[in-house]
């Protein structure tokens, strides 16, 4: 299997604390930047008034796909991602090198103020 274990667990299982795609995640990036895109992915859809069939037939992207990368269930791939954002005409895909690092240098992505709040 590509990604090996790694990718046995799905993206939305890296989450300790709060709810998918605005939890807490723990360390491991690659399901940091799973939560951003698909954080990114329904504020875009949201923002521009797509549902998950409407954006499957603008983009050619299967719906199932969408909903899957939504709910954090599978890693989106290069093909989906670029289908995606073409589609949209904006960004998914985080800056993540951007991101702040701890004292032991693991990068987290910051969560939005209002979110930061609901798990305080």
């Amino acid at each position: 299997m590509t990604g090996g274990k790694w990718r046995a667990k799905k993206p939305w299982e890296y989450a300790v604390a709060g709810e998918w795609p605005y939890a807490v995640m723990d360390g491991f990036l690659p399901a940091q930047v799973g939560q951003a895109v698909a954080r990114a992915l329904a504020e875009a859809m949201e923002r521009q008034k797509f549902s998950a069939n409407s954006l499957a037939a603008a983009s050619g992207v299967n719906r199932q796909v969408i909903s899957n990368v939504l709910a954090g269930t599978v890693w989106p791939d290069l093909m989906t991602m670029v289908r995606l954002e073409e589609t949209l005409g904006e960004m998914l895909w985080p800056r993540h090198l951007d991101w702040p690092a701890d004292e032991s240098g693991v990068r987290q992505q910051p969560l939005p103020p209002q979110k930061r709040r609901d798990l305080d």
